[in-house]
C-alpha cells in the first residue's frame, strides 16, 4: 500500500514501502529547470507583449477612458450649473408669485373696504329715500284725510243748512229771497 507521501508526490525522495528513501532527479529540458522555463516563458510573453504594444494600446485605452470620464465630468458640472441656474430662476418665480398673490390680496382687500363702505352708503341713501317716502306717504294720507273731512264737513254744512233752510223758510220766504236776489243783479 502506497504511503501518504506517494500520494501527494513525494517531493525529492520517496520510501517504498517501509525502505529506504529513493532520490529523484527533477525534470529537465535544454539543460533547464522547470523554474527557469517559467521565467523564458514569462520573458517570451513580455516581449511579444511590447512587441505588439499592449502597454500602448492599455494607456490608450486607460487615456480613452480618463477622457470619457473628463467629459462626464465636464457634463455634468454644466448640468449642475443649468440645474443651479433654473433653481434660482424658479426661485424668483416663486418670489415673483408671492408678491402677486400679496398684491392681489391687497387689492382684494381694498375692493372688499370699497364695496362695504359702497354698500353703507347705499343702504343709508335707501334708508334715508324710504324715510322720505313714508313721510311723503303721511303727508298725502294727511292731506287725503283733511280733505275728507272738510267734504264731510261740507257735506254736513250743506245738509244742515238745507234742513235750516226748508225748516225756517216757506214759499213767501223763498219769493222774498228770490225778488230780493233778482234786484241786486
Amino acid at each position: 500500500m502506497p504511503n501518504l507521501l506517494t500520494i501527494l508526490g513525494g517531493g525529492a525522495a520517496d520510501i517504498a514501502d517501509g525502505s529506504e528513501p529513493v532520490a529523484h532527479v527533477d525534470p529537465t529540458a535544454l539543460g533547464l529547470a522547470p523554474y527557469n522555463w517559467v521565467g523564458v516563458a514569462m520573458l517570451v510573453l513580455v516581449l511579444v507583449f511590447i512587441w505588439k504594444k499592449v502597454p500602448g494600446m492599455i494607456t490608450g485605452g486607460l487615456d480613452a477612458k480618463i477622457a470619457e470620464i473628463r467629459s462626464q465630468l465636464d457634463e455634468a458640472k454644466k448640468l449642475r450649473s443649468e440645474a443651479e441656474a433654473l433653481r434660482a430662476e424658479y426661485a424668483a418665480k416663486i418670489k415673483g408669485a408671492e408678491k402677486d398673490a400679496e398684491a392681489m390680496m391687497d387689492n382684494a382687500a381694498r375692493e372688499a373696504d370699497a364695496i362695504v363702505e359702497k354698500a353703507e352708503a347705499d343702504s343709508k341713501a335707501m334708508v334715508a329715500r324710504r324715510k322720505q317716502m313714508a313721510e311723503d306717504k303721511i303727508a298725502a294720507a294727511e292731506r287725503d284725510a283733511v280733505e275728507q273731512v272738510r267734504v264731510a264737513a261740507a257735506s254736513a254744512a250743506a245738509l244742515a243748512s238745507q234742513k235750516l233752510i226748508a225748516g225756517k223758510h216757506g214759499a213767501e220766504a223763498d219769493k222774498a229771497l228770490a225778488d230780493e236776489l233778482i234786484n241786486s243783479i
